[in-house]
């Protein structure tokens, strides 16, 4: 893979096709942990992890034993199981090294088991016909491209927390609005792509 694919794919996965901004998936964790950047941080890491490392093993079985016995229909249950797994991992780690972000996560973590943006990350990279070496850089942009989305967005909760909007903007209804204006913000990098290597 040359050095323009390599920016293509992450400029793809971590700007422009944002997993969370541009696709919405993946939209509970992003609601539920970015009130703190510490949290916010934690989670994306651990969402990096989970989608780097269920892609390397939802690639290769899929392709060496689930194509090849005619078991394709059964690649989401299979996704489902492998990266319920490595949620497990994270929350058995967390919980014994740092447990105070284990309790501050809360019932986000084990909702990775069924997080969608990872789970959409295995398929699409299967159903993409896309090399190994492409899934795990896919599966990396993407984890980054949340991680990043998570981080900016917490910075803008923390804003509109000292912040004193009317009334009826408080809470979810101010929540949402800058969430859509921070997925148009990103909408800005559409077409970068195509005229980056010209």
């Amino acid at each position: 893979m040359d050095f323009g694919a390599v920016i293509a794919i992450l400029m793809g996965t971590v700007l422009i096709n944002n997993y969370v901004l541009n696709r919405f998936l993946g939209i509970c964790p992003f609601l539920g942990v970015t009130k703190e950047l510490k949290n916010s941080v934690g989670m994306g890491l651990a969402i990096i992890f989970v989608m780097v490392f269920a892609t390397a093993f939802t690639w290769p079985i899929y392709n060496f034993v689930l194509q090849r016995h005619g078991l394709g229909y059964l690649q989401t249950i299979v996704f489902v199981m492998v990266i319920a797994s490595f949620v497990q991992l994270v929350e058995i780690a967390l919980k014994k090294y740092v447990p105070s972000l284990y309790k501050a996560f809360g019932i986000f973590l084990p909702l990775m088991a069924t997080n969608c943006a990872i789970l959409a990350v295995t398929l699409e990279n299967v159903r993409g016909g896309l090399t190994f070496s492409e899934s795990m850089l896919t599966a990396f942009g993407a984890g980054l491209g949340f991680l990043i989305a998570m981080v900016v967005f917490s910075g803008i909760r923390e804003q509109t927390e000292n912040a004193n909007p009317p009334e009826s903007f408080r809470g979810l209804p101010l929540t949402l609005i800058s969430m859509a204006i921070l997925s148009l913000s990103f909408f800005g990098f559409s077409g970068v792509i195509e005229n980056l290597f010209r």
